[in-house]
C-alpha cells in the first residue's frame, strides 16, 4: 500500500511538473511571433533611422517608438517621472580645429586623439621605449614629450594599446610629462577604425540628476596616437640622441546633448518575491552613418547590433504584460551603449528603484551569428541561473552556451557589466556563435548589418528561449546569485548585505 501512495504521488508531481513546464512554454508561444519580430526589428533598423546614433532625432524616434510599444503591451512607466523616459544628459565633445604635430621637423599627418588636452609646446621629447612603469626609473620626465611605443613589451596589439591608456595616463600624469606621442603598428582597416571613432565628435555624461557633474576628461594630460607602421618611427628614434618635437593642440568644443533610456515596470505576482526585481536590459542606439562599403552604403543599420536586443526585451515585456511572473520585472533600453556604455552607466548612478532589489540583469547585446542552434550567453556559468537558461533554450531546440571567445572580453564590453559592478549577477544573452568571426564580424558594425538578411525562423526560437529563461529566473523559488569566487561576488556581499 505505501508504495502504490509513493508510486501514485510521484506520478502526480511529475504530471504537475509537466502541466507546469507546458504551461510556461505555451505562454512563450502565445506572444512571441515571427510578424512581430520582424515588424520590431524591420522599423529599428529602417534607412528612416539612420542608424540611431545617440543625440540625434532618429535616436529620439527610436526610443518613442519604444516607449509607445510598452504602453501598448500594458507595462506600467517609469516610477520616478510617469513616462517611459529616463533623460540622460550628455556633453558633446567635438575634436580641437587646430592640430600640428612635427617630431624632428616632420610633420605627423596620421594621428588619433585618446586625450585630446589643450596644450601649446615646443621641446626636446624623450623616447621612453613603453612607457611603462620600469621605462620611468630615475628620468627627469617634468615638463617633456614622451614618445613611446603601443601597448607593452608582452601585449602589443591594438585592444592592449587601448587597454593600457589609463595606466600610462596616469604615470605621465605623475611624472608631470607634458604630452603623450604614442607610436601604434596598424593596418589600413584597423587605422581607418581608430580613425573614425577616435578623431570623431566623443559623447559623455554630463552631469547626474542630481546636479553633479560626471567625470571627465578636462584633466588628462594630451595622449596622441601616431599610426607607425612596422615601427620604423620607433626604430628610428630608439637610437636617436635628440628628438624635437612641437605639439599645438587648440581647446575642444563642448555642447550638451540630451538623450533617453527607455523603462517600464510589470509588479510580480508572489507577494514576497514581488520585492525582487529580475532587469531585461539591451541597448537600442546604433553608430550611425558612416565610411560607406563596396556599395556605397553609409547607413549601419544595426539589425543584429542590437534591433534583435532591443526586440528581445520588447518580446519579454509583452509576455509579462500579460502574464506577470513571481518576481517583478525592470525593463530598461538604454541610449548611448556605442558611446561607451553611456546610458547603463548613468542609470546605475541614478536608479529609478533601489539596486538592493534588483537580483539578476538580464542583457541582450549582439554582433551576429554563426551557428543557429545555439543561444551564446556571455557569463553562462557566472550565475546560480544557468540552468534556468540552457532548460529554456532547450525547450526551443537550441543549446545555450558560454562565451566562445573570452579573448573579446565581451562580458566588460556591455551594459551588463555596469550592473555587475554593482553586485547584480548579469549575464548577456546572444545570437549563436562559436568564435567572433566570419559572419559575425561581417555584418558587425558595417553597413550591410540590414533587416532583410536575418533568419528569423531561427530568431524565433532565440527570442522564445530568451522569455521562457526570464520566466523561469522569475519563477524560481531561490534567487539567483553570482556563482561561488566569482570576481563580482564581493561587490554583491555589500550590495545585498549579505
Amino acid at each position: 500500500m505505501t508504495l502504490k501512495k509513493t508510486t501514485l504521488t510521484l506520478i502526480v508531481l511529475l504530471v504537475t511538473f509537466s502541466f507546469f513546464a507546458q504551461s510556461e512554454k505555451a505562454k512563450v508561444i502565445e506572444t512571441t511571433s515571427k510578424s512581430a519580430i520582424e515588424g520590431h526589428i524591420y522599423f529599428l533598423a529602417d534607412d528612416l533611422l539612420k542608424g540611431r546614433e545617440t543625440g540625434t532625432p532618429e535616436n529620439k524616434i527610436a526610443a518613442s517608438y519604444l516607449a509607445n510599444t510598452l504602453r501598448s503591451y500594458g507595462v506600467k512607466p517609469n516610477p520616478e517621472t510617469g513616462n517611459y523616459y529616463q533623460e540622460v544628459k550628455l556633453k558633446r565633445v567635438s575634436p580641437p580645429a587646430e592640430v600640428k604635430i612635427e617630431i624632428n621637423g616632420q610633420n605627423i599627418n596620421n594621428y588619433a586623439f585618446v586625450f585630446p588636452s589643450q596644450v601649446n609646446t615646443s621641446s626636446d621629447a624623450i623616447y621612453l621605449n613603453y612607457g611603462m612603469a620600469d621605462d620611468y626609473i630615475d628620468k627627469d620626465l617634468n615638463g617633456k614629450v614622451i614618445i613611446i611605443k603601443a601597448g607593452s613589451a608582452e601585449t602589443k596589439d591594438t585592444r592592449a594599446a587601448f587597454g593600457l591608456r589609463n595606466t600610462k595616463q596616469k604615470l605621465a600624469q605623475e611624472h608631470g610629462v607634458t604630452a603623450i606621442i604614442e607610436l601604434l603598428n596598424a593596418d589600413e582597416n584597423m587605422w581607418g577604425f581608430i580613425d573614425h571613432n577616435f578623431n570623431s565628435s566623443k559623447l559623455m555624461i554630463a552631469e547626474n540628476e542630481d546636479g553633479t557633474d560626471n567625470k571627465n576628461d578636462d584633466n588628462q594630460t594630451t595622449h596622441i596616437w601616431v599610426l607607425d607602421k612596422n615601427y620604423e618611427m620607433a626604430n628610428k628614434l630608439s637610437t636617436t640622441k635628440r628628438i624635437a618635437s612641437k605639439v599645438v593642440i587648440s581647446d575642444k568644443k563642448e555642447e550638451i546633448v540630451m538623450s533617453q533610456n527607455v523603462i517600464g515596470v510589470v509588479e510580480g505576482t508572489d507577494p514576497k518575491l514581488k520585492d525582487e526585481f529580475i532587469i531585461y536590459s539591451a541597448h537600442y542606439d546604433h553608430v550611425g552613418i558612416g565610411t560607406p562599403d563596396e556599395t556605397g552604403d553609409t547607413i549601419y543599420n544595426g539589425a543584429r547590433d542590437n534591433a534583435i536586443g532591443t526586440t528581445t526585451v520588447l518580446s519579454m515585456a509583452q509576455n509579462l504584460a500579460k502574464y506577470p511572473t513571481k518576481r517583478s520585472a525592470l525593463f530598461i533600453l538604454f541610449t548611448g551603449e556605442e558611446k561607451g556604455l553611456l546610458g547603463s552607466e548613468f542609470y546605475v548612478e541614478n536608479p529609478v528603484l533601489p539596486l538592493n532589489q534588483m537580483v539578476y540583469c538580464f542583457n541582450s547585446d549582439n554582433g551576429g551569428y554563426n551557428d543557429t542552434s545555439l543561444a551564446t550567453i556571455i557569463g553562462l556559468p557566472r550565475t546560480t541561473a544557468a540552468q534556468n537558461i540552457k532548460d529554456a533554450a532547450a525547450a526551443f531546440g537550441l543549446t545555450a552556451i558560454d562565451d566562445p571567445a573570452p579573448e573579446q572580453g565581451l562580458f566588460d564590453r556591455s551594459d551588463n557589466v555596469h550592473f555587475a559592478r554593482k553586485g547584480i549577477p548579469a549575464p548577456t544573452f546572444s545570437l549563436g556563435f562559436t568564435a567572433f568571426n566570419g559572419d559575425v564580424t561581417k555584418y558587425y558594425h558595417r553597413p550591410g548589418d540590414e533587416a532583410d538578411n536575418l533568419d528569423y525562423d531561427y530568431l524565433l526560437k532565440f527570442f522564445r528561449a530568451y522569455v521562457l529563461s526570464g520566466r523561469n529566473i522569475g519563477n524560481n523559488p531561490k534567487t539567483p546569485v553570482w556563482t561561488s569566487g566569482d570576481k563580482y561576488e564581493e561587490a554583491s556581499k555589500t550590495l545585498y548585505g549579505n
